[in-house]
């Protein structure tokens, strides 16, 4: 049997047949996350993302593949939560744009399609890291392109493209140091295989792929060979939980560290109307720079590259027209933010108790008149009533619900972006897994609305950056404020534990209470006030004069009190604030600050 070319209604199948291939094992990716945050969410996330893809072909498909490509691009776009989700929205972007000009595909044309995915996808992640989807979904893009020119076989092709893909998710752990310490390849890169495999069954009627002996041996050929037996030993459960993405990264190997946005509106400026040299324009600022994106028209280019000499790009760019909308941000400072920062921390799998899913909702206040805009406007995710009240005290004008497992989507944001009449918005995602959905929603507005994504990576980062935020400052003061302020706060909470395990020298039992600080378990008691203790006790150092402690749903008050009282007498120079917050799951949320 043989195929040689795919039109939109083999497209659609495919993508529909992928879509249920990734529901099915969506636990399974669950259990594999530990990057960027081991919050056991991935498979959630593009799961949902990739329904919401589907959904809205199964809606507006025809017998054009390029007309195909670009709903399911839609639908992903609108529909991404978490990094993983908007990473594989951003891969079938790329693909649908390519796709767009073709009513079918042959092997050469279906090819280019995934590299050009691959392209979009690297140039949308700032400091790409190899090891993630992105490795995978590159490897079987430059490897289909390789195998196109040898055969005329779809289905030929496609066999090959799940087996390097395969072959790449099983050398996952040579490239990512916490994956090998833990023993697990990567989640976002099995959540692409098992889409992959979903193609390949439908092109092949239902076959099931055939085994692909994986790169490298050992702990990941185990991993790939059997993926769900990984995590089924303690001593394969997360060795090493304090080691986040960005702590594999040394801040000084970021060579081009100024991070620039802007806008060049052609028809302003000295050079108004002139003719604009893209080749010629990028192959310049790929002189001091790299990451680089240009996109252009007729009145505006957009922007955006990674350079060591920002005036010298600026000057570039103002022999084009008018420079609006600048941003630069120094990545290396940002890195180390983040690398001192605290930063939520979800449940790791099998570990913590699960999460109670949320439903999305957006709660926004009656939009004024175009001509009555407010200076600034916020959005915040929030768990719990309590929370959410705080939020709404501060001014806040839309809450968006959202747990650990049901991240808000893009078009949440656009939705809750829409509801606020205001000049500028601030957005803050409070999870290290919103917040490139908050970037992605920001993106797709742009030139439309002002927006700046503050990147909180917990609740008490975000309460803390609204209460910097100062409505006679500027954006650029009151940025630089909240910046300021949630690189502050040190995040702690209390759960328990499901089952027994050991992390470093911590010994865990099923049923106890465990006290996570930053990105490490840093106490575990039978006694919820005891690790309540040990937690504060930890974060409570070099001269920290405020506490704010925010209660869970199931909290008993009679240990809140005991709580506060050991407080006052332990830490008599430290102010203590008790808030209600109701949020599920973690019994106490705790904000250290200097």
């Amino acid at each position: 049997m043989s195929k040689r070319s795919i039109n939109g209604t083999d497209f659609t199948a495919m993508v529909l047949t992928g879509a249920e291939q990734l529901q099915q094992h969506a636990e399974h990716v669950n259990s594999l996350n530990v990057f960027p945050v081991p919050d056991g969410d991935t498979g959630t996330n593009m799961n949902l993302t990739m329904t919401a893809g589907a959904n809205e072909l199964k809606k507006n498909h025809t017998a054009s593949v390029g007309q195909c490509a670009g709903v399911l691009s839609k639908g992903l776009l609108m529909g991404a939560r978490g990094n993983s989700g908007v990473i594989l929205s951003q891969l079938f972007r790329g693909f649908g744009r390519y796709a767009a000009q073709y009513e079918e595909l042959n092997t050469q044309q279906f090819a280019a399609a995934l590299q050009t995915g691959v392209d979009t996808a690297y140039k949308a992640v700032v400091k790409p890291v190899e090891g993630t989807i992105l490795t995978v979904a590159k490897e079987a893009a430059r490897h289909a392109v390789y195998y196109a020119r040898r055969t005329t076989d779809i289905i030929e092709l496609m066999t090959e493209v799940l087996a390097k893909a395969k072959e790449a998710l099983a050398h996952t752990p040579e490239l990512l140091p916490v994956l090998k310490q833990v023993g697990v390849v990567d989640s976002g890169g099995q959540g692409l295989v098992y889409i992959y495999e979903g193609f390949y069954q439908h092109l092949t009627g239902g076959a099931s792929a055939a085994p692909v002996q994986p790169a490298v041996q050992g702990q990941a050929s185990a991993a790939a060979a059997a993926p769900s037996a990984v995590l089924t030993k303690p001593e394969n459960v997360l060795s090493s939980v304090q080691s986040s993405a960005q702590s594999q990264l040394s801040t000084e190997d970021i060579e081009f560290l100024y991070d620039m946005e802007f806008f060049i509106n052609r028809r302003l400026g000295a050079a108004a109307n002139s003719d604009f040299d893209e080749d010629a324009f990028r192959k310049a600022l790929s002189v001091g720079g790299d990451s680089i994106i240009v996109i252009s028209d007729d009145e505006t280019i957009k922007v955006h590259v990674h350079s060591k000499t920002p005036g010298e790009v600026l000057n570039l760019a103002l022999v084009h027209g008018e420079i609006t909308q600048i941003h630069i941000l120094n990545m290396r400072e940002q890195h180390r933010d983040l690398l001192t920062a605290g930063m939520d921390i979800a449940p790791m799998p099998d570990v913590f108790a699960d999460i109670p899913e949320e439903k999305t909702s957006v709660q926004a206040p009656a939009v004024p008149p175009a001509d009555d805009l407010a200076p600034y406007g916020f959005i915040a995710v929030s768990s719990g009533e309590g929370i959410s009240n705080i939020f709404r005290s501060l001014g806040v004008d839309a809450i968006l619900a959202g747990g650990q497992t049901m991240n808000p989507s893009t078009e949440d944001f656009v939705n809750a972006i829409a509801s606020i009449s205001a000049k500028h918005i601030y957005i803050l995602p409070n999870n290290s897994n919103i917040v490139l959905a908050a970037q992605q929603a920001k993106e797709l507005l742009e030139g439309e609305r002002e927006i700046t994504v503050i990147p909180s990576k917990s609740i008490p980062q975000g309460i803390s950056a609204a209460f910097a935020f100062q409505e006679e400052e500027s954006v650029e003061a009151n940025t630089s404020n909240m910046l300021e302020a949630i690189a502050q706060v040190k995040s702690g909470q209390v759960t328990t534990a499901v089952r027994d395990t050991v992390i470093e020298a911590l010994e865990i039992k099923s049923g106890q209470y465990i006290g996570i600080e930053s990105a490490k378990i840093v106490a575990a008691a039978d006694d919820l006030l005891e690790a309540s203790k040990q937690l504060l006790a930890n974060m409570l150092v070099n001269g920290d004069e405020i506490v704010t402690v925010l209660t869970g749903a199931d909290t008993d008050d009679e240990v809140t009190d005991a709580l506060a009282a050991w407080l006052e007498e332990a830490y008599p120079q430290v102010e203590v604030e008790m808030h209600e917050g109701g949020q599920p799951l973690y019994y106490y949320l705790f904000s250290v600050e200097p």
